[in-house]
């Protein structure tokens, strides 16, 4: 395997693991014994776990964003698009069993200032477009805040990651987000919009 082809290998190793086990969990140990090389292998790419995990986060984030534009461009509507959103970052996210960004701010937040700078740059400026459009198609308000809306959208997102504040045993991630996008859309859609809205929330709850 190429010197390039290897590293590569060992940022989706670590980042599946990372997602799976939790940032905390994870020695580079675990990645080396999982990718059947030396640990000493892994040091020559990498000259601690802090610099891997920066490295797998921005890679997922890299992954997640173009994953999120691709979407927006495809999607009919803002608001099917923030559904599709949700499955996408899901399945990106493993399901959070591990609450990924929690862990990454409890114990490396230095790389978790730089993601949150990035995120908020990143989902401000694609949910002002989305909501600018809603509001064209008759979906949402035409009254609206629409800078006020994409912050509390991006501080709502970021919440509902803090496992102290919504416990993994009462709140499911997924459920957890639907309950986020019911939130946020009820405030903001008109009666049209609430005609495109609730068959999603129906399968949400059902």
């Amino acid at each position: 395997m190429e010197k390039k082809d290897l590293e590569k290998s060992i940022v989706v190793v670590a980042t599946e693991l990372f997602l799976s086990l939790g940032f905390k969990s994870v020695t580079m140990d675990d990645i080396a014994v999982e990718m059947g090389i030396s640990k000493k292998t892994i040091y020559n790419f990498f000259e601690n776990k802090e610099q891997l995990v920066k490295k797998a986060v921005f890679n997922l984030y890299d992954a997640i964003t173009s994953g999120i534009e691709s979407i927006r461009n495809q999607s009919e509507n803002p608001i099917t698009e923030l559904f599709e959103v949700k499955m996408f970052l899901m399945q990106q996210l493993k399901g959070e069993k591990a609450s990924p960004q929690y862990q990454l701010q409890k114990y490396y937040p230095s790389i978790f200032k730089e993601l949150q700078k990035k995120q908020f740059d990143f989902i401000t400026i694609t949910v002002v477009k989305s909501l600018q459009k809603g509001v064209e198609m008759g979906l949402f308000r035409p009254d609206m805040n629409i800078d006020f809306i994409a912050r509390m959208y991006f501080n709502g997102m970021t919440a509902i990651k803090n496992v102290e504040l919504f416990p993994k045993n009462i709140y499911a991630p997924e459920k957890l987000m639907e309950h986020y996008l019911d939130y946020h859309l009820r405030a903001i859609v008109t009666e049209k919009g609430k005609l495109l809205l609730n068959p999603f929330l129906k399968t949400a709850y059902a």
